[in-house]
């Protein structure tokens, strides 16, 4: 799969999604830590990448944009450490085929993971 990992998250998370065989790319390394949601938006979109963040506004966006073909994963509830982020990742992707996260809303939040089909 590919990824496009937001600000609020660590660019570590974009390194073990590389070790773990997928294509993943932090903001930082894109050259869009200071770019608007929008505009990461849009990039994940151009180039077929699913959207990971801790920001709440994505989901808004997602619904007034009505982007099609663009999933993302949404972190919510709390600070997630690195570890955190990756044993919940490994949740996700044991449950769910990567077809079907790169067309929905994935919330994982402490204790479930919820998710959505765009």
């Amino acid at each position: 799969m590919r990824f496009l990992i937001d600000m609020p998250l660590s660019p570590a998370l974009a390194a073990w999604l590389r070790q773990e065989g997928h294509d993943a790319l932090h903001a930082t390394e894109a050259g869009l830590h200071r770019a608007p949601d929008e505009l990461i938006l849009d990039r994940a979109g151009t180039e077929g990448r699913v959207v990971i963040t801790a920001d709440l506004d994505y989901p808004r966006l997602l619904a007034l944009t009505g982007a099609q073909g663009l999933g993302l994963i949404l972190f919510r509830g709390g600070d997630y450490s690195e570890q955190d982020c990756i044993e919940r990742l490994v949740q996700l992707f044991e449950r769910v085929l990567p077809e079907v996260i790169e067309h929905s809303i994935a919330v994982i939040e402490r204790h479930r993971i919820r998710l959505r089909r765009l």
